[in-house]
């Protein structure tokens, strides 16, 4: 594929250079350096990151908006930098000195696993840390790593909260600190490079520990949002960017076979409504998962909380667009012909994408 400059580059948009170099992120098992510099550029890792502290200045409204369109664009790319800048979000609970000195780095990128993978024991001014976490999508270009670990003392008992069950904090390593343990070998979502990571007798010091959502260390509107909702939202627009790619891919495949004269008058127009209904049943659930959201946010900001029935609203129509968008790429897959079988063809590439994104556990279940 020929190479784009970065000259060249300014006179396509985002969408056409990632498409340019999906199908190459694939192949090499991470982002292409290309999409990686326009991340950069775009500070796209640093969606959640604080103006103070370097950030964009965007708020959640706008970010799942931008990460819809992400992921429509390339499903690997989208999940990277939903991962990767939702860590990025952490930034308005850590230590003030330490994330200043974080986020000078013009390549600042967070990766990490919400899994309990390690114990931290204290020690006298930090913590003495081991564990192994998987899934840490963006691994492979991440600057930082966040990982949650079980406390204990010196003499191996665990240290209890304010409700006597065993705490855990997070802790930020540095790439230099961890051991990256390649294992991503999924059929979908290959250029996220999920690899899983390991820290072996670690000491971290105090400062590079944080909790979210408990402390926030930033004057900043929204770093209160409920950390479930914003995972459940920003996991859900991913399905949905992804889904409206391949439901476009679905129609050129079908009307190109019709083209070869394959179907019947009746034949055409029977997929002709049932792709509409697919299309039409999607865009409903989009216009009523973003009024939802945007319900909660406005609570949010007017209020300074959130119901907990608007909570339960946010993450009931989260699911049931996910859930939609699966059926309906189930329905249409069988109107693509062989070309979506095709494991190099940009269709089938869309789909293993949207079948590995569901086996996240977060909204597999309606309830």
């Amino acid at each position: 594929m020929e190479n784009i400059s970065m000259q060249d580059s300014l006179t396509i948009t985002w969408q056409e250079k990632v498409k340019t170099y999906a199908a190459l992120s694939e192949e090499m098992g991470k982002l292409h350096p290309e999409i990686l510099e326009l991340a950069y550029q775009e500070n796209w890792f640093k969606l959640f990151v604080p103006e103070v502290y370097g950030g964009p200045g965007k708020k959640l409204p706008e970010i799942l908006k931008l990460e819809e369109e992400l992921a429509e664009a390339d499903g690997s790319l989208g999940w990277t930098v939903t991962l990767c800048a939702g860590a990025g979000w952490f930034a308005g609970f850590l230590n003030p000195v330490l994330a200043a000195e974080i986020f000078t780095d013009r390549e600042v990128c967070f990766a990490g696993s919400g899994a309990v993978g390690g114990v931290a024991v204290k020690t006298g001014d930090g913590y003495l840390i081991n564990g192994k976490w998987n899934y840490a999508s963006g691994a492979l270009h991440a600057t930082i790593f966040t990982a949650n670990c079980a406390l204990k003392n010196e003499d191996g008992n665990d240290i209890l909260d304010e409700n006597c069950e065993p705490e855990i904090m997070s802790f930020i390593l540095k790439k230099e600190e961890v051991n990256l343990l390649p294992g991503w070998s999924y059929f979908g979502l290959i250029a996220t490079g999920s690899h899983a990571f390991e820290v072996k007798d670690l000491i971290v010091p105090e400062n590079r520990t944080f909790k979210i959502n408990k402390q926030i260390e930033i004057a900043d509107q929204g770093f209160d949002y409920p950390f479930l909702q914003l995972a459940e939202t920003t996991l859900t627009v991913n399905t949905l960017g992804m889904t409206n790619h391949f439901i476009k891919l679905v129609e050129d495949a079908f009307y190109l076979r019709t083209s070869l004269k394959r179907y019947t008058d009746e034949q055409v127009l029977f997929f002709t409504e049932e792709l509409n209904r697919c299309k039409d049943e999607i865009q409903g659930l989009r216009q009523a998962f973003y009024n939802a959201f945007d319900r909660s946010w406005n609570q949010l900001i007017n209020n300074s909380e959130i119901t907990e029935n608007t909570l339960t609203e946010v993450s009931a129509i989260s699911r049931k667009l996910v859930h939609t968008c699966w059926r309906n790429v189930a329905k249409l897959y069988p109107y693509c012909g062989l070309e979506a079988a095709k494991k190099e063809s940009e269709i089938n590439r869309v789909w293993r994408d949207i079948h590995t994104a569901s086996q996240h556990a977060l909204l597999t279940f309606l309830v």
